[in-house]
């Protein structure tokens, strides 16, 4: 395992899943506190990655506040390219 800062990631939520109900709100344009969904990553260099259901330690992923050290997310890798 090991770390790797990347500067400014942008994130784009694809969905955001309702936990009561099957239903995907495909029109999200964030994800909020505790919020379950699908995100598009960007960073501004490669990240070595694999998919979570081909490798679970380098397949997944937190995220920190770099100015808190809070941690903001975290997730597994669906697919990477």
């Amino acid at each position: 395992m090991g770390t790797h800062g990347s500067p400014k990631p942008a994130a784009f939520p694809q969905h955001r899943l309702n936990i009561k109900t099957p239903h995907r709100d495909q029109e999200t344009k964030e994800l909020g506190l505790k919020a379950i969904g699908c995100i598009q990553l960007r960073t501004t260099v490669p990240l070595l990655v694999d998919e979570y259901s081909k490798n679970r330690p380098t397949g997944s992923f937190i995220s920190i506040d770099e100015a808190t050290g809070v941690t903001v997310g975290a997730g597994m890798i669906k697919g990477a390219g």
